[in-house]
């Protein structure tokens, strides 16, 4: 038996279950980043004067600029790939969808080149009250990076064919509810970009 509201709308809500969980998810998500955002906040307001710019040129914000880039282009093919499920076109979608895993990999490498250049030069998370809080809200973004990757690969391996085969429009739903999941990821990087690098 099928579970009701995985394609319509729920009568009480206007939202399908798969949509109407995300929703809950990602305002638990926001809670998360919220009190990390806000704890960096207090922290840079008690630190000596100089103290978190100083740390701040320790970063490379080329690097940051570029993963930026990436990243938007990446929610780009995200509702790409969802627009071409809802066109009937599964070889679009497996093209956007691919797109979107090389953007989320080229993401994590940039990143991975700049963890190791900061550690080559003995900058660790212990370094500072600055580069702890860095490296806290960068990697907890990478692990939501790697954690939508896999999702995403998931439903771009052949078993996405087999559900799109049975049930399209769920199968439709549900790169909706990731691409909202995705979106919220590229979301928090903006925030960080110009709070760690930029200010």
């Amino acid at each position: 038996m099928q579970i009701p509201y995985t394609i319509e709308e729920r009568p009480d809500t206007g939202l399908n279950n798969s949509k109407l969980g995300i929703w809950v998810f990602l305002a638990s998500e926001v809670m998360l980043f919220g009190g990390l955002f806000s704890a960096y906040v207090f922290l840079r307001m008690a630190a000596p004067a100089g103290d978190f710019s100083y740390w701040g040129t320790k970063l490379s914000i080329p690097m940051a600029t570029v993963n930026t880039l990436v990243l938007i282009s990446s929610s780009v093919t995200m509702i790409m790939s969802w627009v071409s499920l809802k066109m009937k076109d599964f070889e679009k979608y497996k093209m956007y969808m691919g797109l979107t895993l090389l953007c989320a990999s080229i993401f994590l490498v940039i990143k991975y080149f700049e963890y190791t250049g900061k550690f080559h030069h003995g900058i660790y998370p212990s370094s500072s009250t600055f580069m702890g809080i860095y490296f806290t809200l960068t990697g907890l973004h990478g692990l939501h990076i790697i954690g939508g990757m896999i999702v995403m690969g998931y439903f771009w391996l052949p078993a996405g064919y087999k559900m799109w085969e049975s049930e399209p429009d769920h199968f439709t739903n549900r790169i909706e509810v990731v691409g909202l999941y995705w979106h919220f990821v590229d979301l928090v990087w903006i925030f960080l970009f110009p709070i760690l690098y930029l200010l």
